[in-house]
């Protein structure tokens, strides 16, 4: 005989489902007391895809006897209702309470009749060729599509000998398991590599990445206190930049202001810093920037702004280290922009209000349209590009100290709306090193980091391969 797919071996069969099993079998309801306890199987109750079931919920054999779909052990369970049925909402009943069980009416029951294994009718039936044949053939309306008992009925299945049954099952069991070691080593692999790409970051800003690197360059180095010199000798001369320029331009706007001096760190704060290598000091992080601002909230509609409207990010748009542009709001029409918030190339952006999950969250702009504001749930710094990279600074703030940091300093009632502080913020405590390292120390976290993602799509690709 032929099916689908080609010449079935001499021993076996196609058979129609109703040959070999009991479709929709009903049970004797008499001897049963009203009061007694069965198990109750809701459709979520069946995992997709999986074949697992849960059992464990319990009625009165008086409130389903009436309205519900009864089975026993070792039945197969069947989603017939659109979108379970499409998503393998199937499975062999396992014991059940009291040896009855009762399920939702949107499920099939098929009961193996002698010489059929129930397993190798429910592998037949939840695999995606004979549910993808099955969508085809559904009645009803959209969204109430369900798979008709004589449809189900009247499908062939290829039957071999039972003992080869058994075999069959067997195999199947034996290439699930393994292959269930081996995505649950790839979940354990994808885990290890995000502990891997945090501890990358903590050595990177304990200058432990370019030890070789300053061994190869001993006699150029800056000591730490010639970096806190170099520090106020550049905000000093950024000062009268400024002071030059207002005095320049007429005086117009208010007058700059002199910096404050660099406050010192705290014994405290000291004692709970770790010691850095020569060349690296710890200062604060209003020391390496120019400034820091919030944004602007104003009116805007409900759908992002083309590229040549003016739109304003949602927090969204910033993410650990990545930026995402169209995560923005058109602001509405007739509204003028505040283009003092608009984005450019090297601003970096802090959350610095929503839930606790979503504050503190950093990332640099490496590139960004024009027309796009800053929100006023942000914070946007700018880096003294004479004494920092602005992609140093985005992955100090996104290092596990810093973050741990950052977490302490977070206020709020609750974990739905809390606030980063921006004074706290602002005397956050930042590793430091020259600018030449810091391009050093960046080159080589951009190459691990490369890797790593290299292996966690291996490893993603992988795990679609296992579905």
């Amino acid at each position: 005989m032929q099916d689908k797919v080609g010449v079935l071996p001499h021993t076996w069969c196609n058979a129609k489902i109703s040959e070999i099993t009991s479709v929709n079998p009903t049970i004797d309801k008499a001897g049963i007391p009203d009061d007694l306890d069965i198990s109750f199987v809701p459709m979520p109750a069946v995992q997709a895809e999986s074949g697992i079931v849960d059992v464990s919920g319990k009625r009165k054999f008086s409130e389903v006897k009436k309205g519900y779909t009864p089975f026993l052990e070792g039945d197969v369970i069947f989603a017939k209702i659109t979108p379970c049925m499409e998503n393998g909402k199937m499975a062999i009943v396992p014991e059940v309470r009291n040896g009855i069980g009762f399920g939702s009416t949107e499920f099939h029951v098929l009961r193996a009749l002698a010489g059929v294994n129930a397993k190798y009718i429910y592998y037949y039936v939840s695999s995606q060729a004979f549910r993808r044949e099955a969508e085809h053939n559904m009645s009803g309306a959209v969204g109430q599509r369900r798979v008709t008992t004589p449809y189900l009925s009247a499908c062939e299945v290829p039957i071999p000998p039972t003992n080869e049954q058994h075999r069959i099952v067997a195999k199947i069991e034996e290439l699930f398991s393994e292959l269930d070691t081996g995505i649950q080593n790839l979940k354990t692999a994808q885990a290890q590599l995000k502990v891997y790409r945090q501890a990358l970051l903590k050595h990177a800003f304990e200058g432990k990445l370019t030890a070789q690197w300053r061994t190869e360059n001993r006699g150029k180095l800056e000591s730490a206190e010639a970096l806190l010199k170099r520090i106020q000798q550049e905000r000093a001369q950024r000062f009268q930049q400024q002071l030059a320029d207002w005095e320049a331009n007429g005086r117009q706007g208010s007058k700059p202001k002199a910096p404050k001096p660099m406050e010192p760190l705290t014994a405290e704060e000291l004692a709970e810093l770790l010691e850095l290598p020569e060349g690296w000091g710890w200062v604060r992080l209003e020391a390496l920037i120019s400034g820091v601002d919030q944004g602007w909230s104003p009116k805007c509609e409900g759908h992002p702004a083309s590229e040549t409207d003016w739109g304003v990010i949602k927090t969204t748009a910033i993410q650990h280290g990545r930026f995402n542009a169209h995560e923005n709001k058109a602001i509405a029409p007739g509204m003028e922009p505040r283009t003092q918030h608009e984005l450019r190339s090297g601003d970096i952006l802090v959350t610095r209000a929503g839930p606790r999950v979503r504050v503190g969250v950093c990332c640099l702009i490496r590139s960004v349209r024009d027309r796009l504001m800053n929100c006023d749930k942000a914070y946007r710094i700018r880096t003294v590009d004479s004494l920092c990279l602005s992609d140093y600074l985005e992955g100090v703030l996104n290092s596990p100290r810093i973050l741990s940091v950052i977490e302490q300093i977070k206020s709020g009632i609750n974990d739905s709306g809390v606030n980063l502080n921006q004074g706290a913020f602002l005397r956050l405590v930042i590793p430091f090193c020259s600018r030449a390292e810091q391009t050093e120390v960046m080159a080589q976290v951009e190459q691990k980091l490369s890797e790593a993602d290299q292996l966690d799509q291996t490893i993603t690709t992988s795990l679609q391969q296992a579905e």
